[in-house]
This record gives structure tokens, C-alpha cells and sequence, in this order.
């Protein structure tokens, strides 16, 4: 089911220029004139959007300049910039389509359109998106409302006239019943059809579900009625996404529509070509395509997958877009597909680059963490990667698998089990000397007979942090040792404490991990 979100900012322009000039905002705890935008017209300045504070003191877009400073003399009067507002507009929703869903686009003069459709698990759920969404637009120091629902109409009019401190979620087929009890403002009419309706007797939506449809447009045209059913989802109403400006970028139109997967298969083929062969020219690989499909009824849906490094073959590109064909409903047909790739990275040119796959040798890793993750979700696949930390336990991080290396390595010349446990668990050993490699330890009741150790390797206890197992403190000292069992296991183990100084550690022993 589709899912459309509102983004509204009451006070968009007057934000901006404060964002701009670095104005505090009348919210932000510190002294602040209130702020309007003011246009020319006919000999005379008005004003054309206010600020919060403005606006609770009864100033209102329309007014003319004088009559405001009459309300407030301290008012602060900028000149409006329509074409500076869209441009930002425009920014804030390419940073909204890179980190939430493809399908994003402009709402002007003060709003964005986001259809989240199938957008939802990548933030476990769609309130922890719309959370999310909430917070970090809130960062930039604008004001929002935020509402979702299934048809962008409903969407739209509940961001507006539904106040509220946090997103307002309209439930999955619960749209006619939201806007039964709004005004017909939040219809996106003309002000003129909306005080020709006010005159007739029409305050609420629910007043025009009901009443004949002849007489209604015969007076006031289509509009009225299309508004009514883009909003109640009986007509399509198809958000248009937003690109960035000279990305790679793919297009195929088609003379009659198509709808089935191998039709789909088949054209991403050649769309990951295209996008392939302009990578190339650019010496950069993808690390994220959106693949676009434009229904016969305008409605656009879209799949998002991305890779753990940068890549340009077409084959294994087409093959991840092709894994989620089935996320899309065809409805009526796709008259057209565009491929995107809104982030690509430098990749150096490889000799035989153009060479079949067969010419490859060794497993393609890169390839098999791409269709994991894009299969089963970024949230499900983490890769781990060095971090600072003397002690094993913290020298590892886990992150997505997705996400960029920075370049960190552990060291070759010392090697680090493939498997370790969360935390050390205690053995008990038997060791022939207090310095030599253990012969004997039972782990859970086990016993494991050492042929063969190595070490010791001492690290020292990290002394601006709390100890990480029992009876550990910052002055500890850990000897680990590298053993070989009797059925051929090789297990790491540890002894805490030098042997010559008490507060280096007990003299107990651990097991850390089992190498592969």
C-alpha cells in the first residue's frame, strides 16, 4: 500500500534567512525581532511570509508594510526571495531522497513530498522514520509539521491543518475519515472557490462528500472534484522525483506499456549498461542506483539498493536491481524506467576491466555482501572493522555492511581469532611452568589437551578505563597464548597478571576465542 509523507514548513522562508544569516530564531532562548519577507506591489511593499513571532502578533501575509510595523515597530523587514526559497527547497529535498526514499520532490512554497512506499524497514519502522525525519529537519533550525497517509492529498491538508508537536500518522485506510471533519481549504482550491463554497453553506469536507456533483462542477470546473479524489485516492496523483543535477543517469520509454518481470529484468539490463558506461567514462563506480517506474497513471515507484564498494559491472548491478522486481505493482503498465545513481565514489580503472566475469579469479566477496544486504536489508548484515583499543574486545566495531572502509587494518603480525567471545569466560589449566603455554584447561566442563602452544603475547590494561572481566583494574596485564588441541582446535587463551606485581591481575586464566 502507498504510503505518502508531508513535509510542511509553516515558516520556510523567514527560517532560511535566519539559517542564512545566522539571525536567532524568536524559539531559540535568545531576544529576536520578529521577522518578515516583504514583495513590491503597485507602488506599495506587503508582506509575503512571516516568521512565528509575526504571526502571533497578528501579522499576516497580504498586509501591507505599514500596516505590520503598526503592529510591531520593531518589525524586521527583508526583502522576500522566491527563487533563493525554491532553490533550498530543492536542496533539502535531494539531502530527503539521499537518506530516506527515493522518490522525493519539491511541495512549493513550503513543503516536500516523500513516498515512502517500501521505505519503511530501513528504519525497522515507519515511525522510527518519521522520527527520524522529524529530528534532523528540526536541527536545521525550521519549524515542521509532518504527516503520513496513503494518498498525498490527505497527507498534504492533516500537515497543515492537523497541528501537532510530533508526525501525525494516518492510519492504512483511514484517509476518507481524516478528512471528513477539515476544512475545504485543505483541499488546495483557489481562495476565490473557497469563499464562493463558504458562501453556499460548505465548511467541511464531509459537506461535499454527500452533496450532488452536477451543480457543483457545472459553478466551480473539475478542480474541486479532482482535489477531492486525489485526496480520497480514487485518482492517481503521482509525485514527481527530484534528481540531482549531472549524475549518470538512464531513460527508457516505451510505445506500449509493459508489466511483467522478465520485461522489467530485461530493460534494467540495459539501463545498468548505460549507467555502466558513463561510470566509466567518469572513473567512478556506484555505490547506490534508484531504479524508476513510471506507471501509465503517473503514480512512480522506485527500488533502491547499494553496494559495499564501488562498482560498474552492469551484470552484477542488473542483478541486484533485478532481486527486488517483485516489490513492484505494475498496475495498468510502465510506460517508462530511469536508473539513477544519486552516489558513485572513484574507482580506478582495472586492466581487462571489459572482460567477461569468467576471467575473474577468487571469490567476488564485494558481490555476495551486496546481495545479502539488499536481499535481506542493511539492518540484518554488519561487517566488522578496526578501532582503536589495546584490548581486543574494544578493537573491533561492528558496522553496516554497506558502509564505507576508512582504510583501517588490523596487523598481519598479530593475528587475531576469527571467533571471539563477547567477553573472556575462565578455564581452568594446567601449565608446566608459570611462563609457558598451557598443557591442559577444561572449558565448560570439557577438557582440551594442548600439543602445541605459542606465546606469550603481553598487552597492558587500558588505565583510564574500568577493568572488562572480574578481578581485571586498569593496571592489569594479560599474557594470551595461541594453542593446538588434540583434535586439532586452536583456541586463544590469556593468563591475567604479570606473576610479580598483585595488581597486574589474580593469575587466573581465560579463553578469548577459537581461530578457523
Amino acid at each position: 500500500m502507498r504510503r505518502v509523507v508531508s513535509l510542511f514548513l509553516p515558516h520556510w522562508s523567514t527560517d532560511r534567512l535566519r539559517r542564512k544569516t545566522g539571525k536567532p530564531r524568536p524559539d531559540g532562548g535568545t531576544p529576536a525581532r520578529p521577522l518578515v519577507t516583504a514583495i513590491p506591489d503597485h507602488g506599495r511593499r506587503i508582506v509575503a511570509a512571516v516568521d512565528g513571532d509575526a504571526r502571533s502578533l497578528g501579522i499576516r501575509p497580504g498586509m501591507t508594510i505599514t500596516k505590520a510595523r503598526a503592529f510591531a515597530p520593531e518589525l524586521d523587514v527583508v526583502d522576500a526571495e522566491p527563487e533563493a526559497d525554491f532553490e533550498g527547497l530543492r536542496r533539502l529535498a535531494l539531502w530527503a531522497g539521499a537518506r530516506y526514499s527515493p522518490v522525493v520532490a519539491p511541495d512549493p512554497p513550503d513543503g516536500l513530498w516523500l513516498d515512502i512506499t517500501g521505505c519503511a524497514a530501513r528504519f525497522s519502522t515507519e515511525r522510527a522514520l518519521l522520527k527520524d525525519l522529524h529530528r534532523r529537519t528540526a536541527a536545521f533550525g525550521l519549524a515542521l509539521q509532518i504527516a503520513v497517509a496513503d494518498t498525498a492529498g490527505c497527507a498534504h491538508a492533516v500537515a497543515r491543518y492537523v497541528p501537532a508537536g510530533r508526525p501525525v500518522t494516518i492510519e492504512p485506510g483511514a484517509h476518507r475519515k481524516a478528512m471528513a471533519l477539515l476544512p475545504i481549504r485543505a483541499l488546495r482550491l483557489p481562495p476565490a472557490d473557497v469563499e464562493a463554497l463558504r458562501k453556499l453553506g460548505f465548511e467541511r469536507i464531509e459537506q461535499l462528500i454527500g452533496a450532488p456533483r452536477g451543480p457543483l462542477a457545472k459553478r466551480f470546473g473539475r478542480e474541486l472534484h479532482r482535489r477531492l479524489d486525489q485526496a480520497f485516492g480514487t485518482l492517481p496523483e503521482p509525485i514527481e522525483p527530484i534528481f540531482p543535477d549531472q549524475l549518470p543517469r538512464a531513460r527508457r520509454g516505451f510505445m506500449e506499456p509493459i508489466a511483467t518481470a522478465e520485461a522489467f529484468a530485461q530493460v534494467i539490463g540495459d539501463l545498468a549498461r548505460d549507467i555502466a558506461d558513463q561510470l566509466g567514462r567518469l572513473g567512478k563506480g556506484a555505490r547506490r542506483l534508484d531504479c524508476y517506474f513510471h506507471r501509465v497513471d503517473g503514480h512512480v515507484q522506485a527500488i533502491r539498493v547499494g553496494t559495499a564498494a564501488p562498482s560498474r559491472d552492469p551484470k552484477h548491478l542488473a542483478k541486484l536491481l533485478s532481486a527486488k522486481i517483485e516489490t513492484i505493482e505494475p498496475g495498468l503498465g510502465i510506460e517508462a524506467m530511469t536508473l539513477v545513481a544519486p552516489l558513485i565514489e572513484v574507482q580506478a580503472l582495472r586492466q581487462g576491466e571489459s572482460l567477461e566475469s569468467l576471467t575473474r579469479r577468487g571469490p567476488d566477496l564485494p558481490a555476495l555482501v551486496d546481495a545479502l544486504a539488499n536481499r535481506f536489508g542493511q539492518r540484518s548484515l554488519h561487517r566488522t572493522m578496526p578501532q582503536a583499543g589495546a584490548m581486543p574486545e574494544r578493537s573491533v566495531a561492528i558496522t553496516p555492511a554497506l558502509r564505507q572502509a576508512d582504510g583501517a587494518a588490523w596487523s598481519d603480525e598479530l593475528p587475531r581469532p576469527s571467533r571471539m567471545l563477547a567477553r573472556p569466560e575462565p578455564v581452568d589449566v594446567i601449565a608446566l611452568l608459570p611462563d609457558d603455554a598451557p598443557r591442559l584447561f577444561v572449558w565448560r566442563r570439557k577438557r582440551y589437551r594442548v600439543t602445541q602452544g605459542d606465546g606469550p603475547e603481553r598487552l597492558q590494561g587500558e588505565w583510564w578505563r574500568d577493568g572488562g572481566i572480574e578481578g581485571e583494574t586498569p593496571l592489569s596485564v594479560r599474557d594470551y597464548y595461541q594453542v593446538e588441541t588434540e583434535a586439532g582446535g586452536r583456541y586463544w587463551l590469556f593468563r591475567l597478571g604479570d606473576g610479580v606485581h598483585a595488581a597486574t591481575g589474580s593469575m587466573r586464566w581465560f579463553i578469548h576465542g577459537a581461530f578457523a
